[in-house]
């Protein structure tokens, strides 16, 4: 199956959060509280996303205040935070929103998402996602993780889709 016959079916889009909604550095005040750099061109895109009647979520292996804020700005229903197990919550997500895994799209970029990017329809990896995860995937993103990939993704999937020039009517 070619990457645009994968990018066809996809409603769902999930995604990892440390290395891909963000460059992967964790920066800790003196009182230990965590805070995190989201690019705006993929909170835009994901904006689009939902614009387009599509669901975006994040599953992540850390807890974190900023990620949930961030995701409230967004509108993000799905939020699953503190997994250990990410192909176990997937499949929880699956259930609870009754879809088939060749309609997902999942961006990762190390070992945890492995498992994940194996399952779905179309598993994508950022640049420097670890070799296991760029090798696994249908994909792998020119933009860097909290550089823009995020909306890379979403530009490749509504274009597949012949939907993204209606999503974007109202800027044009």
């Amino acid at each position: 199956m070619t990457l645009e016959e994968r990018c066809r079916s996809i409603t769902l889009l999930l995604s990892d959060v440390d290395g891909v909604l963000t460059n992967g550095q964790i920066t800790l005040d003196n009182q230990g509280i965590e805070s995190k750099a989201f690019h705006v061109r993929d909170g835009m895109g994901i904006k689009l996303w939902q614009k387009a009647g599509y669901q975006f979520g994040m599953i992540t292996l850390r807890s974190t205040q900023s990620l949930k804020v961030r995701a409230a700005e967004l509108g993000i229903e799905i939020l699953r935070q503190g997994v250990p197990d990410k192909l176990t919550t997937l499949k929880q997500i699956l259930a609870e929103l009754k879809l088939t895994r060749d309609r997902v799209c999942y961006l990762g970029d190390d070992l945890p998402d492995l498992p994940v990017i194996r399952a779905v329809g179309l598993g994508i990896a950022v640049p420097d996602a670890c070799s296991e995860v760029r090798q696994a995937a249908h994909y792998t993103t020119q933009e860097r993780g909290g550089g823009g990939a995020v909306r890379e993704v979403i530009e490749l999937i509504l274009k597949a889709q012949c939907r993204w020039t209606d999503v974007i009517q109202t800027y044009l």
